[in-house]
């Protein structure tokens, strides 16, 4: 075997992977679509869309990707560290309800089962709680003492290395055997890339480690095809590759196989495999996706006192009620694109309806809609409101005639229409003096916005109830795992990183040690 392991994708899931497998002495290929980033690659302001966007049809080669469904729109990270590049950090463990829903209730007692994981993934990701709120963090106190839960407010716990602004010191973590790192500038440009090397992204901890343990990482190439030898995989498999926007193929075999493509890029390949390589694929790949039943809410203030770029990207949240959270977010001072994209926040059973309504705010409030479109600092006059609930429903992903389709699997369809979270927008809007506003995907078509897409690879008893097994094995193959966001088998209800990466720390420890090599 050319490899032991090799694992499509290089965000938590196979990140932690990467390391645990180096660790027990397993040679290791990590293979990610998107390139490698250097502070000075990421783009100071997101109307860079060459350096920001992921849309490799137009050589745009950035780290963030926009991928538009019928029920969904899902915000998404590519590149060496996968989501973790361009998401806001923080890491909250889910409530105990996430632990006895979904498909893997019955499997074990998750929360007991995974609590030391949590703790080891919160001490390698650097979790500290967030020691300076912003203007936007102050707002949302105000909103939480007016809604009687101030004593449910707190700052965010972050994946963000507070040390000295501008002062490079060794490696905090490792004991010296990680980058060196620097303080965090508290300028708001985490979900832009950290320029200042503070943002302890997996680039800065699994994967570094990983490097410095034999595994590889290759960058800009993309699995294809993944091939069982002998029976359903007791040979291992070959693995064929193709560089990103090339065409030129690389065959390559493997011992086992780790799916770690994040939902949009495991699912995918796994429903392209079982139509072509691996027929014995559970019935039940693409189901059971759910998001966090999310809503992303723009409130562009009047204030110009206010400055709501300064902070890390979510630096505060507040429980709204049992299965609901309220989190401020913020872009870098100068990073506007997403100006071009609002349009007034109405509602509304159907299209014509909401049309009615958004050309009946455009005429009755000229003058607050042109101030939230031509403000001058975009980013330093918006405040972005992440609503979150832990209320569930599921998708399906399937193949379609023109990509990968959604469709309505239990419950009803995410809806861009959650009454409370318009409800808080409108109460925040007062605080701050400002504007609410949405994509106009969510305005017209009701279409919500998502940055956490989970499941589609979940867990049962076999393969009638799941597609893997509680230790990650994919039911029918031997030695073929799915380590990431699509083995989420419930909605946690908040940010899941910390929960993947929680669950990737168990899944290593249950692939044995190597042997001792003849």
């Amino acid at each position: 075997m050319e490899y032991d392991f090799i694992i499509m994708g290089s965000g938590f899931g196979g990140s932690v992977s990467a390391l645990r497998l180096a660790e027990k002495g397993y040679k290791v290929l990590v293979i990610e679509q998107g390139r490698r980033f250097t502070a000075d690659d990421f783009p100071k302001r997101n109307w860079n869309i060459r350096k920001w966007l992921w849309v490799p049809a137009l050589h745009f080669h950035g780290f963030f990707r926009i991928s538009l469904f019928r029920h969904i729109t899902v915000l998404s990270g590519t590149g060496v560290g996968g989501g973790s590049l361009v998401y806001a950090n923080t890491l909250p463990v889910p409530k105990s309800d996430f632990f006895n829903s979904g498909s893997w209730k019955h499997l074990k007692d998750w929360q007991s089962e995974l609590d030391p994981y949590y703790r080891i993934a919160q001490q390698m990701l650097g979790v500290a709680r967030n020691p300076k709120p912003g203007p936007g963090d102050d707002a949302l106190l105000k909103l939480a003492e007016q809604i009687g839960k101030k004593e449910h407010y707190s700052e965010t716990d972050v994946a963000v290395f507070f040390g000295e602004p501008k002062v490079t010191v060794p490696d905090p973590y490792f004991n010296g055997q990680g980058p060196d790192r620097e303080g965090c500038r508290f300028c708001g440009g985490c979900m832009v890339g950290c320029r200042y090397n503070a943002k302890n992204t997996l680039d800065k901890n699994y994967l570094y480690l990983a490097e410095k343990k034999g595994v590889t990482v290759m960058d800009r190439s993309r699995v294809v095809s993944v091939i069982p030898l002998g029976n359903h995989g007791s040979e291992g498999y070959e693995v064929i590759i193709r560089r990103t926007g090339g065409f030129g193929e690389v065959r390559l075999r493997s011992g086992s196989f780790i799916f770690s493509g994040g939902v949009l890029g495991t699912v995918p390949m796994l429903l392209k495999l079982k139509r072509t390589t691996m027929p014995d694929l559970s019935e039940l790949t693409g189901a059971h996706v759910r998001t966090n039943s999310e809503a992303l809410i723009g409130v562009v203030s009047n204030d110009r006192s206010r400055k709501f770029s300064e902070g890390i990207a979510i630096g505060s949240i507040v429980n709204t009620d049992q299965f609901s959270h309220l989190e401020p977010v913020r872009y870098p001072s100068g990073s506007g694109f997403w100006r071009l994209l609002m349009a007034p926040m109405v509602s509304g059973k159907t299209l014509g309806v909401r049309l009615f309504r958004v050309l009946a705010d455009y005429i009755l409030h000229p003058v607050s809609n042109a101030k939230a479109v031509f403000t001058g600092n975009w980013a330093d006059r918006t405040q972005i409101l992440l609503f979150m609930q832990a209320r569930d429903s599921t998708l399906n992903l399937k193949k379609g005639w023109f990509g990968m389709r959604t469709g309505v699997e239990r419950g009803s369809a995410p809806s861009a229409f959650i009454p409370e979270a318009q409800d808080l927008a409108r109460k925040y809007a007062k605080i701050i003096n400002g504007t609410p506003l949405v994509l106009p995907t969510e305005s017209l078509f009701g279409i919500p916005t998502t940055a956490h897409i989970l499941g589609g690879a979940c867990m049962g008893e076999s393969r009638e109830t799941g597609v893997i097994d509680s230790d990650h094995h994919v039911f029918g193959y031997n030695n073929l795992y799915v380590i990431d966001g699509s083995a989420i088998s419930a909605n946690p209800g908040v940010n899941p990183s910390l929960t993947i990466t929680a669950l990737a720390e168990r899944a290593a420890t249950r692939i044995p040690d190597i042997k001792i090599r003849g």
